[in-house]
């Protein structure tokens, strides 16, 4: 019995195929999937439905979907103090946390992904000069540490410690691991202050009010001494010591 003979495939096929396969292709597209996503915000505004025009009811359900609205704003660059505000106003401060982290731990999972997919590969090869190869290198070699001392410290934009991390060769776990447990701190104090806006003399309030100003002061502190060190110029490399090329010797020394 004869075998089939395989036919022959189309070249102008082949290369739409690998064209629209490309790295720079798949880039474009991620920047067309976040231009569509600022968009949106900037148009429907869903924070201030989160905020305002959420149902005012309670359980695991409602927790639970919000969470999930919150992952999805986040993933499209609403802003998460607002979203920590909304949390804590909705369903007080043990519920509101568990959403907002939650919702946060979403967001940065689908911003990852989608770095990870589509950027990589056409911005890895772009990784050039002493900024972004240090915090490549930092970033791929320490994951989990980098990323939770980021996610402790509101200094860098919540988006941009994302993609950039997608961009690296940090793993998954590490990166989700990392935004689960560094962003509990700072979250709290927003959804506190959330919680308690209604009285804002209470104690809670200052409290949850004083972390957030004296970690954003904290953030800006470290960013400013990074900035400095890293202005500065590092140590040349010591020269090589030239080593003596070895005397010849003469014929007649060499024939006895």
């Amino acid at each position: 019995m004869l075998a089939p003979v395989p036919r022959p495939t189309d070249p102008f096929a082949a290369r739409c195929s690998r064209a629209l396969l490309s790295p720079w292709s798949r880039l474009a597209l991620l920047a067309l999937v976040l231009l569509t996503a600022a968009t949106l915000v900037v148009l429907y505004e869903p924070q201030r439905l989160l905020a305002s025009g959420w149902p005012q009811t309670g359980g695991a359900g409602a927790v639970m979907l919000f969470g999930l609205a919150y992952g999805l704003c986040t993933a499209a660059f609403v802003p998460r103090p607002v979203l920590n505000l909304a949390a804590g106003a909705l369903f007080g401060s043990a519920y509101g946390l568990t959403a907002a982290v939650a919702g946060t731990v979403l967001g940065a999972g689908i911003s990852f992904t989608l770095g990870r997919t589509l950027g990589q590969d056409a911005l890895r090869p772009l990784l050039k000069g002493r900024w972004l190869l240090a915090a490549d290198g930092q970033l791929s070699r320490h994951g989990f540490r980098s990323m939770l001392a980021i996610r402790l410290f509101p200094g860098v934009p919540f988006a941009a410690a994302n993609y950039c991390a997608a961009v690296s060769r940090m793993g998954y776990v590490p990166f989700l691991l990392a935004t689960a447990i560094g962003t509990v701190p700072n979250t709290a104090a927003y959804v506190v202050a959330g919680a308690q806006a209604g009285e804002p003399g209470s104690p809670a309030f200052l409290i949850s009010a004083g972390f957030i100003v004296l970690s954003g002061l904290g953030a800006a502190v470290v960013a400013w001494r990074k900035r400095h060190a890293l202005r500065r110029p590092s140590a040349p490399a010591p020269a090589p010591v030239p080593v003596p090329a070895p005397v010849p010797l003469p014929a007649s020394q060499g024939a006895r």
